[in-house]
């Protein structure tokens, strides 16, 4: 059985609450699950203590046994000191959408009408 460390939904609608949770990969986000590992409140400041609580023992067993993180999990274990820093590259993220970069050719050729006369 694939198990993975991920997060569950819980919170009302606009106040969201995840519990992180050890499951079985085949069943749903908010489905069975098989043990609770901490919780994790995106309401509360980055810097709080509460934020993220996780019991970080049971999670090096359950990844020594196999047990694959979520993307979100993996950045929780990495800022724990449980993971190793991933490197991470998302080269799109730099580059403007279309219209802001219709805008930018059109203000640069703006710019350069004036110097050429």
């Amino acid at each position: 059985m694939a198990t993975k460390i991920r997060l569950a939904r819980g919170g009302s609608k606009k106040r969201p609450h995840y519990s992180i949770v050890l499951s079985d990969s085949r069943m749903p986000r908010d489905g069975r699950f098989l043990e609770k590992l901490g919780t994790y409140n995106p309401m509360l400041a980055k810097d709080d203590e509460k934020r993220v609580v996780m019991n970080i023992d049971r999670v090096k067993e359950l990844l020594a046994q196999g047990a694959q993180p979520t993307d979100r999990v993996a950045r929780f274990l990495e800022s724990a000191g449980v993971l190793a820093k991933k490197a991470r590259s998302n080269p799109k993220s730099a580059v403007p959408g279309k219209q802001m970069a219709e805008r930018a050719a059109k203000k640069a050729a703006r710019a350069a009408a004036p110097a050429e006369e």
